[in-house]
């Protein structure tokens, strides 16, 4: 039982919690995370309060509606053989209708708030569904071990910009000097900027999305031992890629970024971009850079970051690379797999 344990904890860190067989939603996600669960759920006992009231009297509501969630916590437990106010050793459909409704039934009881109660509904349901996706898939675990091989990937990263990026360079350097450039993004808000950025974000995402599949299958050809994934650990694996792709693109903008940043604060003079854009350049706290280099800067890190992530795909023999790492630092994960599955007695 340990050692079964122990090729479970290992697949877990390994960002691949979908390997495990018999993985719940119920046992494996939301019963892991009943701690945070419990404590949104006691600090949703504010949503009784009513800003139209006086401060007694919302404090009133308050503990009331704290007596109410822990009354009806105290009966879901006490019909499930627990002690009243004991966290559930197991989150069920049950304990998961408590946490969406209860608490939304506050704003209504202490002031038919409606809106408000919809909203608490909504925001917990929305909660469940963010630990479903982060817990279950093993995001935080991916983030991790993505991390961890972030130094590599800045040394395939700056391999790959030596050859796909000094066109790029100079292209954005005709762009960062041009007037246009800075009228266009220096007459947006703060707000525009990041959702230029979102969209280039999103379209490189949707290159690196569609090109998982074939990776994907390309590993458990190499790698795979045992029974063949199932379509939501062939999920799980390609969320693995997207990440560990997706950090590497976003490295590299955050780098071409910075660049322009200190480009600018170096060539650009104040005089000059006030020529361009008209009025004068707000200058963060008396240094060189300015409000508007940062935006033209970002601007152009997400369209760099762009860039690179389609050349990363028409570019054969980064993937060979790519895949060869990713391969290299799974292979290890499937052996475990393999031991797991001869533990429980699971032939291929």
């Amino acid at each position: 039982m340990d050692d079964l344990q122990a090729c479970e904890r290992g697949l877990r860190r390994a960002g691949l919690p979908l390997l495990i067989e018999d993985y719940s939603a119920y046992e494996d996600i939301f019963t892991r995370a009943a701690p945070l669960l419990g404590l949104v759920f006691v600090g949703q006992a504010f949503g009784a309060i009513d800003l139209t009231w006086e401060w007694w009297a919302n404090v009133l509501a308050v503990l009331g509606g704290i007596g109410i969630l822990f009354g009806a916590l105290a009966i879901v437990n006490r019909r499930g053989g627990r002690p009243a106010l004991s966290l559930p050793a197991r989150v069920g459909p049950t304990e998961l209708t408590l946490f969406v409704l209860v608490p939304a039934l506050l704003p209504l009881l202490f002031g038919g708030q409606w809106r408000s109660a919809a909203v608490t509904a909504i925001g917990n349901l929305l909660l469940l569904g963010l630990i479903w996706a982060v817990v279950g898939y093993g995001v935080l675990w991916i983030v991790v071990w993505s991390v961890r091989r972030l130094l590599d990937q800045l040394a395939t990263s700056f391999a790959l910009l030596a050859r796909a990026v000094p066109l790029l360079l100079v292209f954005s350097i005709v762009l960062f000097i041009n007037t246009e450039m800075w009228q266009v993004f220096s007459s947006l808000s703060d707000v525009q900027v990041v959702e230029v950025a979102v969209l280039f974000i999103a379209v490189g995402l949707v290159f690196i999305v569609a090109r998982v599949p074939k990776e994907v299958q390309e590993i458990e050809r190499q790698v795979g031992e045992g029974p063949p994934l199932r379509t939501r650990q062939l999920v799980n694996v390609g969320l693995v890629l997207v990440i560990a792709q997706g950090l590497q693109v976003l490295t590299v903008a955050v780098l071409l970024g910075a660049f322009f940043v200190a480009f600018g604060a170096l060539a650009v003079q104040p005089e000059v971009v006030e020529s361009w854009i008209g009025t004068a350049p707000e200058e963060i706290a008396g240094t060189p850079v300015s409000v508007e280099l940062l935006r033209v800067s970002g601007a152009l890190g997400a369209f760099s970051g762009l860039y690179y992530a389609i050349a990363v795909l028409t570019d054969g023999t980064y993937r060979d690379e790519f895949l060869e790492e990713v391969i290299g630092s799974m292979r290890d994960t499937f052996r475990l797999r393999a031991r797991y599955l001869a533990l429980r007695g699971v032939r291929g």
